[in-house]
């Protein structure tokens, strides 16, 4: 599908949009629970160490920071849609890696290797998607980030339920994961084709909620172009970049995502092994918990867009930040298992609005969007790619649980700091 490049989307076009948007988010979510939900398959396979393991997410984490530091340039430079296209067919490859490295070579650096090509596609490939969601979000004309990010969270959920039934029937990680590459590539190079963040231009802003959205009533709603500001010539990419690294509301949005975002992550890479090494269950259960963590994460993102409508972004982001902290409180300490589980969902239904609210923040102003969504997602992913790797070596020290509670101390930060998601002036 193809679009004259400035024209404004029509009511069907914006819900082609829109859903081809939710497949791309699906599709990520999914790549990274497939991988996820086999780590305890792959440290027996490779017989590794919460330090090794550790040190292998390092090499993904590496190569997710390298390329979302970037990510605003590529965007700007490509666009939204072929830097989609591009970053999800490089994380099918990386699937395909991680599961030969694992099942027929068993070598830890081949592994690495797989999930240090899985970051170079996922950082800018999530910046873009951010990119694309908020446009999408400005034509809808109301809070559906929460929506577009709780479609990742389904993919998770999906993933990590495909993951526990593969753990189940002792399916090699090999042929898990290359499956799940081949869907990821295939499903958002098709869907790209309809985005249009590339190709209409910025309308003027119309208040009528509480964070200052567009009136959805008054027709179709152009929306940012990703390269170009409203009525002026294009400026150079670097200085946009640069411009928004001295932005200090740009800068605080990073921090406040960076401890829900690391409470985020953490759960992601190290739940599965704290319930099996900590909570003494099954590698299939430590999938399944890892599932109900992301389950109560949807169930948040899709409650979020009513909540935000509501009650707005400031108050929203202090519920948050207070239920992850209860919720890890819980999850570390329970002395039973099944308690475990309950501490899980309060913590999946407290991280689960940081990065959608923070990536609608970033993007107030739709002529520098992309330049903030880089900025704030270099900041955010910052914590989810690089604490949990960090927690593996503390975790060498005082345990897996217990070196969850360094989480804490950012979760608190991002609580004073929910002030700055409100709607910049």
């Amino acid at each position: 599908m193809t679009t004259p490049a400035g024209t404004a989307a029509t009511a069907a076009q914006v819900t082609a949009w829109r859903n081809a948007v939710v497949v791309a988010y699906g599709a990520s979510g999914l790549a990274f629970a497939s991988w996820v939900s086999r780590l305890p398959a792959i440290r027996d396979a490779l017989g590794l160490t919460p330090g090794t393991v550790g040190a292998i997410l390092l090499c993904m984490t590496l190569g997710s920071f390298a390329s979302v530091s970037v990510s605003g340039l590529i965007v700007l430079r490509l666009g939204s849609k072929q830097t989609s296209r591009t970053g999800s067919i490089m994380v099918g490859v990386g699937l395909l890696t991680a599961g030969f490295g694992t099942t027929v070579l068993a070598n830890p650096v081949a592994t690495a290797a797989g999930l240090a090509i899985i970051g170079l596609g996922t950082g800018s490939w999530n910046t873009a998607s951010n990119v694309e969601g908020a446009a999408v979000e400005r034509a809808v004309g109301r809070h559906i980030m929460p929506r577009l990010h709780g479609a990742f969270s389904l993919g998770t959920v999906a993933g990590a339920g495909l993951g526990a039934g593969a753990a189940a029937i002792a399916m090699p990680v090999f042929w898990h994961l290359a499956a799940a590459g081949v869907v990821v590539a295939v499903s958002v190079a098709t869907a790209a084709s309809w985005f249009r963040a590339d190709a209409t231009p910025v309308a003027a802003a119309r208040t009528y909620s509480p964070d200052n959205f567009e009136d959805p009533t008054t027709g179709p709603i152009p929306v940012l172009t990703a390269g170009t500001t409203a009525g002026d010539a294009p400026l150079d990419n670097k200085r946009k970049i640069a411009q928004a690294w001295r932005d200090r509301r740009t800068l605080l949005l990073g921090v406040l995502v960076l401890g829900l975002a690391l409470a985020e992550g953490a759960a992601g890479d190290w739940v599965a092994l704290a319930l099996a090494d900590g909570h003494g269950q099954s590698d299939a259960a430590g999938a399944a918990g890892y599932g109900l963590f992301v389950t109560f994460m949807t169930i948040g993102r899709f409650a979020g867009t009513v909540l935000l409508d509501r009650f707005g972004r400031v108050p929203v982001m202090r519920w948050c930040a207070a239920a992850a902290v209860l919720g890890l409180g819980v999850f570390v300490f329970a002395p039973e298992p099944w308690l475990a589980y309950v501490g899980l969902a309060l913590w999946g239904l407290g991280a689960s609005l940081g990065f959608p609210v923070g990536m609608s923040a970033a993007a107030d102003d739709p002529a520098k969007a992309a330049a903030r969504v880089s900025v704030v997602s270099t900041i955010g992913y910052g914590a989810f790619l690089c604490g949990p790797p960090l927690l593996g070596l503390l975790a060498e020290h005082v345990g897996i649980l217990h070196s969850l509670l360094a989480v804490m101390v950012m979760l608190a930060v991002s609580f004073v700091l929910s002030p700055v998601a409100r709607k910049a002036g």
